[in-house]
């Protein structure tokens, strides 16, 4: 099964990306929404978080989110202490799941796809890059959130140039029909790359 990594900022269109390739058929797994999933439902990461963080990391049986967050924030040896329990869980899940996907490809979409060594599971990659006024308008618009607050998320995230010089291949989402277009193109590409 060929794999395909799609990784971008907030506000850049990644997820977009991804819902323009499922009209496809193509299978995507949000990485993101999986280790939330797993953070609930896995007994071996439900233990180990416990033993890192505390028996505060769940009330009533469901991940307390805003605990967790509270643990690590601001501290890199705690964020790094939680992505060492969480991201092996979600490596191993996404293999699990593609061996069981149908198709010519899949997609991994990550937002932190480089930070977390999941460009080692896929093979190639592709960011998402938009103008930074344009991102923060996007996820301001989508989250409630005012620009400081985005700019701040911002500013934790990889930036366009790093992302651009390590991706296989960039897609610029300026507006949705161009985008539209793109991804049509893309796909065709990754349909050869993948049959090849």
């Amino acid at each position: 099964m060929y794999k395909v990594g799609i990784t971008g900022g907030i506000g850049s269109g990644k997820s977009t990306v991804c819902e323009l390739l499922a009209t496809y058929g193509i299978a995507i797994y949000d990485s993101d929404a999986r280790a939330k999933a797993l953070m609930n439902d896995n007994e071996a990461l439900r233990e180990a978080l416990c033993e890192a963080f505390g028996a505060e990391c769940y009330v009533d049986g469901a991940l307390n989110r805003q605990y967790l967050a509270a643990q690590v924030f601001g501290s890199e040896e705690k964020l790094a202490q939680l992505n060492a329990i969480v991201h092996p869980a979600v490596r191993a899940d996404f293999r699990t799941w593609a061996e069981n996907q149908s198709g010519d490809y899949v997609v991994l979409e990550s937002a932190i796809l480089f930070e977390a060594a999941f460009d080692n599971e896929v093979d190639t990659t592709i960011a998402v890059l938009a103008p930074l006024e344009e991102r923060v308008r996007r996820a301001s618009a989508r989250d409630g959130v005012d620009r400081d607050a985005i700019l701040r998320r911002i500013e934790h995230q990889m930036n366009d140039d790093e992302l651009h010089a390590r991706a296989a291949r960039c897609l610029v989402n300026l507006r949705r029909e161009y985008l539209e277009s793109d991804v049509e193109q893309m796909h065709k590409m990754l349909l050869y790359e993948a049959r090849r």
